[in-house]
């Protein structure tokens, strides 16, 4: 009988316990690093095959999944690579661009991060939109997301909200364009929103907030001869408005293309474990996660939310 992939799944925190749900459907044999009462009770009522208190007690995985907060990120991944196997940790894989880096020179094939919007079926749509130019050239990307807060507290609203953006707009576009503007909220000492302008050719707009009453997220994608328009990540189509002229005042109607439901933590999940059966990597590489944070520190930067240093 064929043996069953064995992931070790560090952290079973609110999201943790997302991920061995689902790599328990994905019909791994998952080992829990569980260091509190509540991600013990998690770890037992999600079904691990085991449970252990430290990542030196996991034994032989084939793989890791980090699912810590964001501020540990870079020490439960240093602490790893030894290991020598492939590692997912979830996005930001640090808040420290340096460090983000410097993981990325250690271990440049073996690390990746858990981009879960570069596996949204309504991404990847207006990603081949973008690529066919069925609507013509891509003029640019606006990412909208509001919400009131987020579940975490060791980093702040825009560390947690914005990565998912660079790495949407990364996955639409194909690259990050540079950073031109930004502007945002600090509150109490903590960064709260973000609005950013980057590129020229194509541009890119994001705005986020996690100092917003009602919920929102919109990414629409403006091409020459019309715009796609994703209006929830729970959206179960793709909205397409065409139009080459904009001196007609009638609204054109939308063309609606049927997207999957099926999550995106799941589908990069099973990336991740057809990986380590021997195919290909997952999105996103730990270079491109690098990529990122540091034109995020960039940007906050640019919004006054960052000294510089922390940028460079």
């Amino acid at each position: 009988m064929k043996r069953k992939t064995r992931v070790g799944l560090v952290g079973c925190g609110r999201w943790g316990a997302y991920c061995l749900r689902d790599l328990n459907q994905l019909d791994c044999e998952v080992v829990v690093v569980a260091v509190s009462d509540q991600t013990l009770e998690r770890a037992k009522s999600g079904g691990a095959a085991k449970i252990v208190s430290s990542a030196d007690e996991l034994g032989q995985v084939d793989g890791i999944v980090v699912a810590t907060p964001t501020s540990t990120h870079a020490d439960v991944v240093e602490s790893l690579l030894d290991l020598n196997i492939p590692i997912f940790v979830e996005k930001p894989i640090t808040a420290d661009a340096a460090r983000a880096r410097s993981i990325a020179a250690a271990a440049p094939d073996r690390v990746f991060v858990m981009d879960k919007w570069r596996y949204h079926h309504g991404i990847e749509a207006l990603r081949d939109l973008a690529t066919s130019q069925e609507l013509g050239p891509v003029l640019g990307l606006r990412l909208t997301r509001m919400q009131w807060t987020t579940p975490h507290t060791d980093v702040d609203d825009v560390w947690i909200l914005a990565p998912h953006d660079l790495s949407i707009c990364l996955e639409i576009l194909g690259v990050i364009p540079k950073p031109k503007a930004a502007a945002g909220e600090l509150i109490d000492g903590q960064a709260t929103s973000l609005t950013a302008v980057m590129g020229d050719k194509p541009w890119c707009v994001i705005e986020t907030s996690g100092r917003h009453p009602r919920y929102r997220r919109e990414v629409r994608l403006h091409c020459r001869d019309g715009i796609a328009v994703l209006d929830d990540g729970y959206a179960e189509s793709l909205q397409i408005y065409r139009s080459s002229s904009v001196r007609t005042t009638q609204e054109p109607e939308p063309e609606l293309r049927e997207l999957s439901g099926e999550f995106p933590l799941l589908r990069e999940l099973r990336a991740f474990v057809e990986h380590l059966q021997g195919g290909p990597p997952p999105r996103s590489s730990v270079a491109e996660g690098a990529m990122i944070v540091s034109v995020l520190a960039e940007l906050r930067q640019l919004a006054g939310l960052e000294p510089a240093a922390l940028a460079r």
